[in-house]
Parts: C-alpha cells; structure tokens; sequence
C-alpha cells in the first residue's frame, strides 16, 4: 500500500480519537463550564450532525479541488477548532468549535476515502480503505482510553492540545505523500454536481447505504452504552470498562483489516456469513452479558464482524457510486455517520424500557436483523457485487 495511505490513516485516528474521546471527559467539562451533564451532552449531538451534514456539503464545496489542497485545509480548520476548544472559557464557543471540528473531519474523510480508493489499482479498493479505516479503529483502541486517562492526570483541555499536535505530523505527510497531480478524477472535465448527485437515485446505491447505516447503528448503539452493561450487568469494577473497551476495539481492528483482503474479490460472501453471525452475536450478549468470560469474548467477536462487514458495505459504497468520482466518498461517510447518530439515540430510548441496561443490545440485534431483511429481499446485493477485476 502506498506509504500516502498511512499519513491519511494517522489523520483519521486524531479525528477519530476526537470524535469518541467526549465519552470519558464529559463530566470534568460540565463541571469545568458549570453546566449539567446532559447539556455537556450537546457536544457529542453537535459533532455527530455536523459529520452528517459535513460530509456532502464539504465534499460538493471543494470537489474541484486538488486533493492534496482540500486535505490540508481540513486539517488546519479541525486543528485551529481544537486549539480554540483547548482556550475557551464559554460553553458556546466550545460547542461551535465541536461543529467546526465535525465538518473538517467528515470533509477529510469524505475525500480521503476518494483518494484512497483512486491511489490504488481498482481490484484493491477494500485493503485501501482497510487501512483508512485502521485509523478509526486504533482511536478505539489508543486514542479514547488515553485520552480518557490525559483528561484525569491532568484535565479534559490537554486532550484538545494533544489531539491538535497529531494533526502537524499528518499535515507534513499529506504535504510531502500526495503530490499536486493526485487530484479528483476529470476534475476539470468531469460530470458536474447534478450529475454526481443523480447517482443516489440508484436503487442498489441506496440500499447499500442504507445496509451501511444499520449496521454501523448497531455497532455504536451497543459501544455507547458499554459501561452500563459491564459495570451493572457483568457485575464488574469501573477499571473493567476501559479493558472491554479495548478488546472491542482491537476486535475491530482485526476485522477491518481482515474484511479489507476479502471485501474486494468476495464482497457477497463477507456480509452473507458476517450479517447472520452478527446477529447471532449480538443477541448472545443480550442473553450472557452477566457471565464475564463470555462478556470479553463477545465483545472482541463483535467488534471484529461489525468492522468486517461494515467496511464490505463501505467498499461496495465507493464501487457503486463509481459514477460520482468527486462525491462518492461523502456518500460513505455520510451513511457511517447516520449510524453512529442514530444507533445511540435508538439504544438510548431502550434504557428506560423493561430491558434496562440491556435494552441498547437488543436494539442492535433489531437492526441488523432489518438490514438482514433488507438483504433477503434483493438478493441481487450479494450476486451482483463482483468489482471489475480487469480494471486497472
């Protein structure tokens, strides 16, 4: 893989890091703004709607632009919305630098995917994003405990500090890995925005970024509302939140990394056996959370098929919306981020429900049985989803 990829990589792990770090730091910055915990809440919400809003937006306003350009200024905004979030003594201020930071990371995103599919030979689309999507699942497993561990030896602003110092490194790869030509294919010549935008009338199209957003629902449903299930379920101590914590993320590692040598040549075989044991997996956590072992064994299984079939219907994304060089990847971006809204707000609404601490995991078992439903209604998702091996 070209060594571009992996500059992008350590841009998305900041941007990653940035965007679940909020979990374990809420309650210092409430009482830092003396403001209530559910109002502090209102970070998270204004991050996850600017990555939905974000990525179209941002990926339409700088689509002509030279990869190498919009990549870098994304950067910079998401860096200076830090360094101000780190300085600022209003609650506001905080909240709008959250929006900023929301619109910069899914603006990157949206054309980092692009880029990334496009700096690789076509058969090699899903290891590409593997690694892309490596740096999501490293944040996961580095970037949150630490920064949950920086905010309590120091307090929550040295994670702004540390989180912005990460993008310098990844603005000097960018600088220095992707040269001037690596730009939108025919940006100058290219099919206009109408034209990109009339792909999402494409029926498969739709249904994949539909499949994405279930399953991408279900997976962060559930990883919201983990502390709960370990703490009060499991019965264990708080320490044991951070280690399920880190197992599920290195499951995720190990799934998008696996997913991304299979989801190119076998993308129907990937998500046929990996939706049903998906299922499957969810719904024995609901039923054995109580028993620890089975806890740390299910939560590393879990996040292993989640990553391995959502990163498939990721690279399905790119491969059906081949047709929208320039906006393909904020339609990806933008189905991963209707999930990871929508799946915690679902979960959510199950915890004052006779389910309890429970309720968030059934919820993802319902999810990714309707995207299982969905699939068994156009079988033509699995038959029809071979790439071209011929192109180059």
């Amino acid at each position: 893989m070209p060594l571009p990829l992996y500059l992008l990589a350590l841009a998305v792990f900041a941007m990653g890091t940035s965007e679940f770090m909020l979990a374990g730091l809420l309650p210092n910055i409430a009482a830092d703004f003396s403001v209530s915990v559910s109002t502090a809440g209102l970070l998270t919400s204004a991050f996850a709607i600017g990555m939905v809003v974000g990525a179209p937006l941002m990926a339409g306003l700088t689509r002509r632009w030279e990869w190498r350009v919009s990549l870098l200024g994304f950067l910079a905004l998401f860096l200076s919305a830090h360094v101000v979030g780190a300085v600022t003594e209003s609650f506001t201020v905080l909240l709008v630098t959250r929006i900023a930071a929301a619109l910069a990371n899914a603006g990157f995103l949206a054309v980092a995917l692009t880029a990334a599919a496009a700096l690789v030979p076509a058969d090699r689309k899903g290891r590409a994003l593997a690694v892309l999507l490596g740096g999501t699942t490293l944040a996961t497993i580095i970037g949150v405990p630490g920064g949950a561990l920086l905010g309590a030896l120091l307090d929550w602003r040295a994670t702004f500090w540390v989180v912005a110092l990460l993008c310098l490194p990844s603005a000097v790869g960018v600088l220095r890995g992707i040269p001037v030509s690596h730009h939108p294919p025919d940006a100058a010549t290219g099919p206009d925005l109408g034209r990109e935008l009339v792909q999402l009338r494409r029926p498969r199209l739709i249904l994949i970024l539909v499949l994405s957003a279930l399953v991408n629902a279900a997976t962060f449903g559930t990883y919201t509302f983990l502390a709960p299930i370990v703490i009060d379920v499991a019965g264990l101590g708080s320490v044991w939140v951070s280690v399920v914590l880190v197992v599920f993320g290195l499951g995720c590692f190990v799934g998008v990394n696996v997913a991304g040598r299979l989801s190119d040549r076998w993308p129907g075989r990937v998500i046929a056996v990996g939706g049903p044991l998906l299922l499957i997996g969810w719904v024995g956590l609901a039923v054995m959370a109580s028993h620890p072992v089975t806890l740390l064994i299910l939560a590393f299984t879990q996040g292993a098929v989640s990553f391995a079939v959502g990163s498939t219907l990721i690279t399905r994304v790119l491969y059906e919306a081949s047709e929208a060089p320039t906006m393909a990847g904020s339609y990806a971006t933008a189905a991963l981020n209707v999930g990871a809204a929508a799946g915690p707000a679902i979960a959510a609404a199950t915890l004052s429900t006779r389910l309890a601490d429970l309720g968030p995991v059934w919820a993802s078992s319902a999810l990714v049985a309707i995207a299982l439903l969905v699939t068994a209604s156009f079988p033509s998702l699995l038959r029809q989803v071979q790439p071209d091996m011929t192109a180059k």
